[in-house]
């Protein structure tokens, strides 16, 4: 089923990356579980004065999602996506993405970091798989001090796409500073709802501008510098 280029970034946007290549419009209920899924790498780059200077993403979609985005922006009809159909494809997710702050968290102390809009999303593919890749940083200096802890993930607040690190591996840290270190953590889903227990309300339920529950589940890494003294 083929849509416009205007109805498809309308429902991109309205439903996020997993929504973009839908088929037909997804029932409300349907979002309750993800129907899209990707396999993420970050890599976090330290300066030597241990100021974050960059996060650099990579996210490798799942073979029915990068098939369903193939055929929606292969214009010629020729099986592949050439330069042009590549930048179309970038310029949509990219002005899709960004209200959902490119399904970015960073945290500093439990407080979210603001981040820069990225000017270098770009979208590809590879084995057959599409590929999103861009680097963020953020809006202000964000040093790692002794006594505070920054964390790092991705995760998309719809619930519709699965965006996790298949392995550890796949979060790296350059320039990490002597007396930092870093620990990739995955939540515990029981005992993430038991330390989120109090803010867990009804009205959070039912919050029309949506829910962080994948972000309380979502996998980071987390840098911890020690305390002096």
């Amino acid at each position: 089923m083929q849509v416009s280029s205007s109805r498809f970034k309308a429902r991109f946007a309205r439903t996020t990356t997993a929504a973009l290549l839908a088929a037909g419009l997804v029932p409300t209920a349907a979002l309750a579980h993800p129907h899209v899924f990707a396999e993420a790498r970050l890599e976090l780059t330290i300066a030597p004065d241990g100021t974050v200077q960059q996060l650099a993403h990579v996210w490798r979609f799942d073979d029915v999602f990068s098939s369903t985005v193939l055929m929606e922006f292969d214009k010629n009809g020729d099986l592949k996506l050439d330069h042009k159909e590549l930048i179309d494809l970038g310029h949509v997710i990219n002005e899709s993405i960004a209200e959902f702050k490119y399904f970015q968290t960073v945290q500093e102390d439990g407080k979210d970091v603001a981040m820069v809009r990225p000017n270098d999303l770009a979208a590809t593919f590879t084995d057959n798989r599409l590929l999103i890749v861009f680097t963020s940083k953020p809006a202000k200096p964000l040093k790692l001090q002794p006594g505070h802890k920054v964390s790092f993930g991705v995760y998309d607040p719809t619930f519709y796409t699965a965006i996790d690190y298949v392995d550890d591996k796949e979060l790296v840290v350059k320039g990490l500073p002597q007396g930092c270190k870093s620990t990739v953590v995955r939540p515990d889903p029981d005992q993430a709802i038991a330390q989120n227990q109090a803010t867990l309300t009804e009205a959070f339920f039912n919050d029309p501008a949506g829910t962080d529950m994948s972000k309380i589940f979502a996998t980071r890494l987390e840098i911890d510098c020690a305390a002096k003294g």
